[in-house]
């Protein structure tokens, strides 16, 4: 079936595979029919006049994937194209609305989640993992920035990671960037269904977002925070031990707003390393029914939360997902969404790369950064070579169809090229004790008396 793409093709499929499968996938999920129309049904305010909503995605996906340095080095590359002025893009960026940017990244995983297999975290569960960013300060261009000193934050975002297939699914959208995280809880709820396992950090741990999970048949495991107490029941018991600690259990009240008390579990850790902020245990609630996971099940699930965290570092990383001369707040959370487009785009990629050469290998020796730097580096020659409309073939592939192709693909990709180098253990900064007072010394003089 690769091999059915064209001969066009075939000098990419064998030396640079991962960037054919990159604009592959990527003309699947940023089919710029499917954007169009969807722009079509969400946008409430905007409309499409002289400017597709398409072209702006597609302008913006090259900023976030590093082919363009900046939103106008990518206008000004199809400047002939497009027709419009440079300024057409701009207001068209500061006004995408925030339901828009949020149907992509929903959309994108729609279209992801049949191509990727699922192994679920705890049997019976759909575990979704949430946490918040706040966007980096941006560059002081707007006429209102310009005469204040401090850093101008464009936004908040809340995500959530689907686990089992590593998918950004759903985005929550704030354009106060000094927006509390859990003030912006109640628009999580909707997005919670029967059977699903919420995992969060403590600064979710409310009653009301945890009484609203269990309300619409979900089930959660989230780190206490120390501002909610509540009545502790029976005595601790142990069960047992993970990898980071000793787990024990016991039963916890919490009294909701209906002045009802709520049974949960709360699994306790005893670290065997302190954490970062010094806490040596850490207590973990859950619904999750006894006969359904041990404490030891859920624990190490928690830990899991870490993914999150990952996610967000190779957005940052690897994806251009803050562009810091967008001072717009839509503008900035738009740029945002289309990188997590992009990293549930990549999200498909690595299941293909799992599928062929397992899970292990691809998580612990494949390097996001890598694959992220060939594509930049060679996506721009590779659409000179193959015009766009040879790419088309890839928008009319169903789920199976593209995930036979990918699979095809995989098998020309060298892994050594994208191979992990995992830095050793930190060392100690050594002392500094020469020419304390010094302003510069000669590097080649130091050296010579040192040999």
């Amino acid at each position: 079936m690769a091999m059915s793409l064209g001969k066009v093709f075939e000098p990419f499929i064998e030396q640079r595979p991962i960037c054919v499968m990159a604009r592959g996938v990527l003309e699947n999920l940023f089919n710029a029919d499917k954007i169009d129309a969807l722009f079509a049904r969400t946008a409430e305010v905007q409309y499409t006049r002289a400017l597709l909503f398409s072209s702006v995605v597609d302008l913006m996906g090259q900023v976030v994937l590093g082919v363009q340095p900046s939103v106008h080095a990518a206008y000004q590359a199809q400047a002939a194209q497009l027709c419009i002025s440079d300024q057409a893009i701009y207001d068209k960026l500061r006004q995408v609305e925030l339901r828009v940017s949020a149907e992509l990244v929903r959309d994108a995983a729609r279209q992801a989640a049949p191509v990727i297999g699922a192994l679920p975290l705890v049997p019976g569960y759909r575990a979704k993992i949430l946490d918040g960013n706040h966007l980096a300060a941006s560059e002081q261009r707007l006429e209102a920035l310009r005469h204040t000193w401090a850093a101008p934050l464009p936004g908040q975002i809340l995500v959530v990671l689907d686990q089992q297939r590593m998918l950004a699914t759903e985005v929550v959208l704030c354009e106060d960037g000094h927006a509390q995280e859990r003030s912006l809880l109640g628009q999580v709820l909707p997005c919670v269904e029967p059977d699903d396992l919420w995992i969060a950090d403590r600064n979710f741990c409310t009653v009301d977002f945890l009484s609203g999970i269990a309300a619409r048949g979900g089930c959660f495991v989230v780190r206490q925070h120390g501002q909610l107490k509540g009545t502790l029941v029976g005595a601790r018991q142990s069960k047992g031990a993970i990898d980071t600690g000793k787990v024990y259990e016991q039963k916890i009240g919490l009294v909701n707003a209906q002045g009802d008390t709520v049974l949960l579990r709360r699994i306790t850790v005893a670290l065997h390393k302190p954490t970062r902020d010094g806490d040596t245990a850490i207590h973990v609630l859950s619904n999750v029914p006894m006969r359904k996971a041990s404490a030891q099940k859920l624990a190490e699930s928690y830990g899991k939360r870490w993914t999150i965290e990952t996610m967000f570092q190779e957005l940052t990383e690897t994806l251009t997902c803050e562009v810091n001369a967008l001072g717009y707040p839509k503008a900035a959370l738009f740029g945002f969404c289309l990188a997590l487009m992009a990293y549930n785009a990549v999200a498909v990629m690595k299941a293909a790369l799992r599928a062929v050469h397992g899970h292990e290998t691809v998580h612990q020796d494949i390097s996001a950064y890598y694959l992220a730097l060939e594509i930049s580096q060679t996506y721009d020659g590779m659409m000179v070579a193959i015009p766009s409309p040879h790419w088309s073939i890839f928008r009319s592939m169903n789920a199976q169809q593209l995930a036979d192709v990918l699979q095809e693909l995989v098998a020309h990709v060298n892994l050594r090229r994208y191979k992990k180098h995992p830095r050793g253990p930190k060392k100690k900064p050594t002392q500094r004790t020469a020419y304390k007072n010094g302003d510069h010394v000669s590097t080649a003089k130091i050296m010579t008396k040192k040999i």
